[in-house]
């Protein structure tokens, strides 16, 4: 406060600092979007934040297994959190079967997805899980009177009720135990009287499932489903903040362009996969293609690379070998990265020793020669080496072989500058209706190096001193009277990025002559 002098001598005062504390930026929120569990996602078609695959487990149901219904959502987000990755948000859709059409109809149909059924006597089954690649049987034994054990098989789960009642208003009976389509309590099915009631009594033996889906499919994917997730005041337009997106297993450039330019509204990263058909090299026979004649399709943006290819993993809910989209492990290792060392540091190399799989596609695998054609065009590979395991090798935009812009070629680049774009833009809402004069330039400016000048300290720049790695400008020469009259007050913010060694040279020369001891 303002001191009044009354008596010769010194006085103090404490003046109160034009700079702000600015809080930086999150560098590795990732969303994922997509199809999640048919029958038990929570909150579908809302953006859900989840701090650990458990909790993703009880909001959308966890893994499931099918051959008609796209499950790359929930892998994805396992391979997330398993590969280092800590905050997430998930759009679960709805997924639908596509039927095609019956003539003289021209369109295909859509149905919705039902669980498998099988009848016990009076009481029908639904299964809570996909049937059509894991089978689901029902056994019923020691039946006596109005009284049976009930045991469900799903692959490697199982579960038993123990002399369940078919009387209502008793503590065991049926729905009570095993739950309804309403109240489930079983993981794994539900149950409801069949026509005529549940009856006297349950014939012991076993029944198999059905697999729920029609005759004929065409699978479950629609562009359609995607549109409404990107739109302006969708649920994920509201999220304050993300970084990465993911479209786990999604092959579509007109979900892809949406989803881009929205990544380009929120400054946020697209990480996408490639399609797996997509092979290494043009010796590829239909249905497999080369790479790169399939990357072309990606639109371009500078926000956004591209990562090829798909992965070899363990299902656990068969234990049988699986493949996997990238994109979810890939989301892992940039979460991985940025804690360890910094957003500025590209998400590849041999450290980036990717868990839990045991290597890539067969018809993924690289040469040094082929990856070097596929890194120039910007499709970052994923390769196995002897002693590294399986890494993330590539660090480049899908912009990066045009000369248009070779400022965000790589990786870490754009996303070091998305990240202060967010940290500013988080961190400077207090000067808005200052008065636009010189204290708020210099306030705005002395906040905005300090925090600069943090990431210099960190080593997040190329340059030995400060006035090599950053500029921050906010004065008379950015700021003009007429932007004054407009109430606009302009912040000229420059930065050296650190570039990745891509390309590390050796070179060997011999000694002439016999070296002198």
């Amino acid at each position: 406060m303002p001191v009044t002098p009354t008596y010769p001598g010194l006085y103090l005062e404490e003046l109160p600092s034009n700079a702000r504390t600015v809080t930086a930026a999150p560098t590795s929120i990732a969303v994922f979007v997509g199809y999640t569990h048919p029958f038990k996602t929570v909150f579908p078609n809302e953006a859900v934040q989840v701090f650990s695959f458990a909790e993703y487990e009880r909001l959308f149901g966890g893994l499931y297994a099918s051959g008609a219904i796209q499950n790359d959502v929930a892998h994805a987000v396992n391979q997330f959190f398993l590969n280092g990755g800590s905050v997430a948000y998930v759009v679960g859709l709805v997924p639908q079967y596509r039927v095609p059409p019956v003539p003289p109809a021209t369109l295909p149909t859509w149905q919705a997805v039902t669980g498998g059924t099988a009848a016990v006597g009076g009481a029908l089954f639904t299964a809570r899980e996909p049937t059509d690649t894991i089978g689901m049987s029902v056994t019923v034994s020691n039946a006596s009177g109005t009284t049976a054990d009930i045991v469900v098989s799903y692959g490697t789960q199982s579960e038993t009720f123990r002399a369940v009642s078919l009387t209502a208003g008793t503590p065991s009976f049926i729905e009570t135990v095993i739950g309804t389509s309403t109240t489930p309590r079983s993981t794994l099915v539900t149950v409801a009287p069949a026509t005529g009631g549940y009856g006297a009594s349950l014939p012991n033996g076993t029944v198999q499932l059905s697999t729920g889906a029609p005759a004929t499919t065409e699978g479950t994917f629609s562009p359609d489903d995607f549109s409404d997730v990107f739109e302006a005041d969708s649920s994920l337009d509201k999220v304050p903040i993300f970084n990465l997106l993911c479209l786990p297993g999604v092959v579509d450039r007109t979900v892809w362009a949406k989803a881009l330019a929205f990544a380009e509204r929120k400054l946020a990263f697209a990480i996408i996969d490639a399609p797996y058909q997509a092979a290494a090299d043009a010796t590829a026979t239909p249905p497999l293609q080369p790479v790169a004649d399939l990357f072309p399709q990606v639109p371009r943006s500078t926000n956004a690379a591209f990562y090829f290819p798909w992965l070899r993993t363990t299902d656990p809910l068969t234990g049988r070998a699986m493949d996997l989209a990238p994109s979810g492990v890939v989301a892992g290792k940039f979460a991985d990265t940025d804690r360890k060392r910094g957003v500025w540091k590209a998400p590849a190399g041999l450290e980036t020793s990717i868990a839990s799989v045991s290597g890539v596609v067969a018809h993924g695998r690289l040469t040094d020669q082929r990856q070097g054609v596929l890194n120039l065009l910007g499709v970052n590979c994923i390769r196995t080496f002897r002693d590294a395991g399986t890494v993330v090798f590539g660090a480049r935009t899908v912009v990066s072989a045009n000369p248009a812009f070779q400022p965000w070629r790589y990786v870490p680049v754009r996303r070091m500058a998305l990240f202060i774009e967010q940290t500013l833009m988080n961190n400077l809402g207090w000067a808005v209706f200052e008065p636009n004069d010189a204290p708020l330039w210099t306030a705005l400016r002395v906040t905005v190096s300090d925090f600069m000048l943090s990431l210099f300290n960190q080593h997040a720049f190329a340059g030995a001193t400060p006035s090599e790695a950053f500029r921050v400008v906010c004065d008379a020469t950015t700021t003009t009277p007429t932007d004054v009259d407009n109430g606009v007050a302009n912040i000229l913010v420059a930065f050296r990025p650190l570039k990745p060694a891509e390309f590390v040279v050796i070179k060997i020369a011999q000694l002439a002559g016999q070296a002198q001891s």
